[in-house]
């Protein structure tokens, strides 16, 4: 299942070309995934903390300009034992046009031990709810 979040291009985040700076994109990104663990997480089973990004890589498709209203579509792609894969699509809200295709690798992380550790059954399980495989 997706999660979806809407942004609202602003001027800061364009460049001398007029389009979308390449850096924003990482941090719609990182919104939609904040956004993701707020809604999809119950309270009770709160994620802060728990979960580093190990990896992230953007492909850009098309370009985005100020004023724009785009779609981030996140979902899972992959659950390992210790890590799991968001994919992310953004598109503009008004005509459905991919402007980028994403990809970020995210581990479940003892920070005080600094090491990896097995995503328990209970965030597994509220992870799954939202995989959607061969996407």
């Amino acid at each position: 299942m997706n999660h979806e979040i809407r942004v609202r291009v602003r001027f800061c985040e364009t460049d001398m070309a007029g389009h979308i700076n390449n850096t924003s994109y990482f941090i719609y990104l990182e919104e939609a995934r904040g956004k993701f663990f707020q809604e999809v997480i119950p309270e009770e089973l709160n994620s802060s903390g728990q979960f580093i990004l190990a990896s992230t890589k953007c492909d850009f498709v098309s370009q985005a300009y100020f004023g724009q209203e785009l779609i981030v579509s996140s979902w899972v792609s992959h659950i390992g034992n210790s890590s799991f894969y968001f994919t992310h699509s953004i598109e503009a809200a008004n005509t459905g046009e991919r402007i980028a295709d994403s990809e970020a690798v995210v581990v479940h992380f003892n920070y005080e031990a600094q090491k990896s550790e097995t995503i328990p059954q209970h965030l597994r399980d509220a992870l799954e709810s939202h995989l959607v495989q061969n996407s």
